[in-house]
């Protein structure tokens, strides 16, 4: 069976998974980079969003940044792949730096800051965890 052919009754026939991004980008004083999103219940938490075809997941987090919010960063390191079997949702988060832009609201995002962690705004529990993951490796 043609490969193509293959490709097109998996998708059909098997389940499918959406395939998130999430950053934890640092400015050059450590902090962390958050947005105050318009359609959250919490609505400060890290930047991401979901990828398109075609892309690698570095590249869909950049976009996702710049698309939302102005801001031009360099994603550089994977952290940790996480699942959500509920949302069957695949969830992917890197690390890395801001380079420069210049910030625009968008619907999507309404402020965004760079926090220390002693002085986060409430955020969910698994953001905390991955924002604690990368400062503990920074300290190493």
């Amino acid at each position: 069976m043609p490969k193509n052919f293959q490709l097109k009754l998996m998708r059909i026939f098997q389940d499918q998974f959406l395939v998130g991004v999430t950053g934890i980008i640092l400015n050059e004083k450590k902090e962390v980079l958050l947005f105050k999103h318009t359609y959250r219940s919490h609505s400060w938490s890290l930047p991401g969003g979901y990828m398109k075809a075609g892309e690698h997941p570095r590249e869909a987090l950049e976009r996702e940044i710049k698309e939302e919010s102005g801001l031009v960063v360099s994603v550089d390191d994977d952290l940790k792949t996480r699942t959500d079997r509920e949302t069957a949702r695949l969830d992917m988060c890197y690390t890395g730096i801001l380079i420069g832009g210049e910030f625009a609201p968008t619907a999507e995002v309404a402020e965004y800051g760079f926090f220390a962690f002693d002085k986060l705004p409430l955020l969910r529990k698994n953001q905390l965890f991955l924002i604690d993951e990368v400062l503990i490796h920074l300290k190493n």
